[in-house]
């Protein structure tokens, strides 16, 4: 008989302190503190009254928490529902550590190595912010061909299919799409864009100008511009330099200090930051800026922000929030405003026109068909396909009346 699931209030990242890898737990609120379920072993129970919280935190939208009595673990908490529900009943969260004995400052002092790891696995990522901006950019894209390169092992050792796909009218629809979503300011690297042919409904960008779509994803599109939408988000998360900050944060002081003095290539560390990078999950702040980014760049090329909003509406009603794209967004409970944001985006007056054209959409649709096999797209004709990128006002409409629905809320 199988395990009945844990339904868990949110989830966060942690660090055991004596080495620079991070796991992801799921947290569930308890009447008296928080429960921490690891992928492996018992649950973890760190009392409200036993719980502080670290000061001058590079990330404002979160909290980092350790236990009183376990000095050496922290939690990366960025769920802004927990987070308020932390600050609520922690009743000491910003009490400063209770100073120690004479008598057990010589244990402490055994442990000297072992305390100033921990002091640097967790200070130094925590100024992943201020060190992403000193980080040259050679050094941030060398950063990101290593990543990708580590990409295909993380992913194989899955069981994956890692082969990118090449269809020449598939590249040629997205090179336009990608130079379409640019900013006018020019970025220090160019932005490149891979499509990874695996049924993965996912996107997610590297450090360095890297943007990488699976093939599910656009197969599950029912249109190009929802395509489209989630290319310009993800290009909004490389202007704002998210994934080196998310890189740099994710590394450990070691990695981070390695690339600070060039080591771009540290087979450990990039591997990590690869599956970190896999599932990168963003502040609620990043992820509103790269929306916003989204919606202005759509609206300036003429494309409609609803189909941002109208994608991640319909994936969650399919997948709900545990599956790909939906699992990457289900950290942030505000799911459901940035959908109506994107109608909201919607201008009434303005006619909007498809990103793609028919014969474009067909060639992205097949970008990974392999020489000399035929291609349909998911579950649509050609009919289809035609009405489909034509008639975009349906998006628009459906988020508007969100919109109104909204405000009357």
């Amino acid at each position: 008989m199988s395990e009945t699931p844990i339904n868990f209030d949110g989830f966060a990242d942690f660090a055991h302190g004596h080495r620079a890898v991070l796991t992801r737990v799921g947290v569930r609120r308890a009447p008296t503190g928080l429960e921490l379920h690891l992928p492996e072993g018992a649950p973890l129970f760190w009392p409200w009254a036993e719980l502080r919280a670290l000061r001058d935190q590079a990330d404002r939208d979160g909290l980092v928490l350790f236990c009183k009595g376990d000095m050496v673990s922290r939690l990366f908490l960025r769920d802004a529902e927990l987070v308020d529900h932390v600050r609520r009943s922690a009743p000491a969260l910003g009490r400063r550590a209770t100073k120690l004995p004479l008598g057990r400052l010589a244990l402490w002092a055994s442990g000297a190595v072992a305390s100033v790891a921990a002091i640097i696995f967790v200070l130094v990522p925590l100024m992943a912010a201020q060190l992403a901006e000193i980080l040259p950019p050679d050094g941030e894209k060398a950063l990101g061909d290593s990543t990708l390169a580590q990409i295909r092992e993380v992913l194989g050792e899955a069981d994956l299919e890692v082969r990118t796909c090449q269809g020449p009218e598939g590249h040629a629809a997205l090179t336009g799409l990608r130079d379409r979503l640019l900013p006018e300011e020019a970025l220090p690297y160019p932005v490149d864009i891979h499509v990874f042919d695996h049924d993965l409904v996912n996107a997610f960008a590297l450090p360095g100008g890297h943007v990488i779509l699976f093939r599910g994803l656009i197969d599950e599109a029912r249109n190009p511009d929802e395509v489209t939408a989630v290319l310009a988000h993800e290009i909004g998360h490389v202007v704002n330099r998210d994934p080196t900050r998310d890189a740099l944060r994710s590394a450990g002081s070691i990695g981070v200090l390695g690339l600070l003095f060039g080591d771009f290539a540290g087979g450990t560390v990039v591997l990590f930051m690869a599956n970190q990078l896999i599932n990168a999950s963003y502040s609620q702040a990043a992820e509103t800026a790269a929306d916003e980014y989204a919606h202005q760049v759509l609206t300036r090329e003429g494309i409609s922000p609803a189909a941002l909003g109208s994608f991640f509406e319909r994936l969650k009603e399919e997948y709900g929030d545990a599956e790909g794209l939906m699992a990457h967004l289900s950290s942030h409970p505000q799911l459901e405003e940035r959908i109506l944001a994107a109608g909201a985006a919607v201008a009434a007056d303005t006619q909007y026109t498809p990103s793609l054209t028919p014969e474009e959409w067909r060639g992205l649709q097949a970008i990974c068909r392999e020489e000399g096999t035929d291609y349909e797209p998911l579950n649509e004709t050609d009919s289809d396909a035609d009405e489909r990128v034509e008639t975009p006002e349906r998006d628009i409409d459906e988020a508007t009346g969100r919109q109104q629905e909204f405000k009357h809320k």
